[in-house]
């Protein structure tokens, strides 16, 4: 099966056909550096790092390009708000950002360009723009520059919209606008208002850029003018991705082949976001769960699906994540070890379910059901003592969560933070195994008493504990994380 991928512009899933076989281009927006990154933030990294690894396991060399938005009109008021300058503000958030996408395994891309560092490309794409007569710089002497929306036919057709049907643009005074639906491209620098770092030359004079021209230009350098797919949340359909569309054909650049969008997360029903007050910081989530169970929560949820997200359904998800490390726990005990260095890792396909729904708009939920199926029967071939069938079943298991980026093999998962856990989780598994033992002397003993007040013990100290063919196995009870 040819993978197929959902195509916003023309709304039907469709063969995914590159400009050059074997290879893939792929322009994702990141985002605006103002304030810490939430789980609704990372969830566009997640699914976009799932479609660049899916492309990579099909055979195509990826160039993937993620943009970061490190000037905008609420960068400048935030960090006047709070008495710094707007580059430290952006610079810090930065991190933060960086530090979210590596907790949650998202592997860097090709490049990450910052809108700071492409101000020369953008300026000479709108003197395209104004060239070809599809932009124009304000008569009342701002120093604004201006997409002309009515010069361009086709604008609307990203989201089958009708000029006329459109609102007004909010993202500059409108004194200057022919139209009110035309769109900044550039900003001319206000003197009483706006620090003058915050201000480039240009042939209109100082200013910046406005935020839709700096995904067309930085596109365009890194990926060419024409290249395969152009993502991003669902919320930058309109007007932000119809606008790129718009200047960057109205310049002559074919641009992007294939569309693709995520879904928001929601609390409450409605989008999660600073605004409302809802969002859920990714340290704060951190506190109560995994990196590596986020993440599985995140990708079993298909990307165009809407998810309302609650601790009750991340718990869920995680449990069921644990039941996967589980078999593959016991699957390590009998081959003799699994995972990076060792050498008894079986090498695995993922399996056919597993590929059909990938191929198939990369759809996770049916790819993680297939997970749980394969695991299903690697727990039959434990039971069963079947240890050379065994081998397969685990590398399937292994190559399957690789490709979803869940690996807890995974050096990502295996950093210094993982490497004390691993550490607080080989002390703590000590200290159970002792208490065990005495619980087994004394059911030896039929000193039930002494046994089931070890039972409390270990119960109360939030451990779960099932016997098995092969003796007692202990794990952390759900919601004790």
């Amino acid at each position: 099966m040819t993978f197929r991928l959902f195509d916003t512009a023309t709304r039907e899933v469709r063969d995914f056909v590159p400009l050059e076989e074997g290879k893939a281009g792929l322009y994702v927006c990141g985002l605006t550096v103002q304030s810490e990154p939430h789980v609704g933030h990372v969830r566009s990294a997640v699914n976009f790092d799932v479609l660049q690894r899916w492309l990579r396991h099909t055979g195509h060399e990826v160039t993937f390009i993620r943009n970061v938005t490190d000037i905008d009109d609420k960068i400048l008021t935030k960090a006047a708000e709070q008495g710094r300058p707007w580059y430290n503000l952006a610079y810090v958030m930065k991190g933060e950002l960086d530090k979210a996408y590596a907790a949650l395994n998202v592997a860097p891309p090709t490049y990450e360009p910052a809108a700071t560092g492409h101000v020369p490309e953008m300026i000479e794409l709108i003197g395209t723009l104004i060239g070809r007569g599809h932009a124009y710089a304000a008569e009342d002497g701002s120093g604004d520059v201006y997409f002309d929306v009515r010069s361009w036919p086709q604008y609307g057709e990203l989201t089958r919209q009708g000029i006329d049907d459109m609102e007004a643009a909010e993202d500059a005074d409108p004194r200057g606008k022919r139209d009110p639906r035309d769109f900044a491209l550039w900003k001319g620098w206000k003197k009483a208002t706006e620090p003058e770092t915050a201000a480039w030359p240009s042939p209109w004079g100082p200013g910046r850029p406005g935020w839709h021209i700096e995904c067309s230009a930085m596109a365009g350098k890194y990926l060419g003018h024409a290249f395969d797919i152009h993502g991003g949340g669902v919320d930058l359909r309109f007007p932000h991705h119809e606008n790129e569309q718009a200047q960057s054909r109205a310049a002559g650049h074919p641009f992007a082949s294939y569309w693709m969008h995520n879904a928001w997360i929601t609390t409450a029903g409605e989008k999660m976001s600073k605004s409302l007050g809802n969002s859920l910081l990714i340290p704060n989530v951190l506190e109560r769960f995994r990196g590596i169970e986020l993440r599985y929560y995140l990708v079993a949820a298909h990307y165009r699906s809407h998810v309302e997200f609650s601790f009750e359904a991340l718990e869920e998800a995680a449990v069921g994540f644990r039941r996967i490390e589980g078999f593959l726990e016991r699957a390590s005990e009998v081959l003799g070890g699994l995972g990076a260095g060792s050498d008894a890792t079986p090498a695995g396909m993922p399996c056919a379910d597993f590929v059909t729904a990938m191929d198939d708009d990369l759809g996770t939920p049916a790819a993680v059901a297939a997970i749980h199926e394969v695991a299903r029967e690697g727990n039959k071939l434990l039971a069963a003592g079947d240890s050379a069938a065994l081998r397969g079943t685990a590398g399937s298991v292994l190559a399957m969560l690789d490709v979803l980026g869940l690996s807890p093999y995974d050096v990502a998962w295996t950093s210094e933070a993982g490497k004390n856990d691993q550490k607080l989780t080989a002390a703590v598994d000590a200290l159970v195994r002792g208490l065990l033992d005495q619980r087994a002397q004394a059911r030896a003993a039929k000193d039930f008493a002494a046994a089931d007040a070890i039972r409390d013990q270990i119960k109360a100290a939030g451990i779960e504990v099932e016997d098995t063919p092969n003796g007692p196995k202990w794990s952390l009870e759900a919601g004790n994380n």
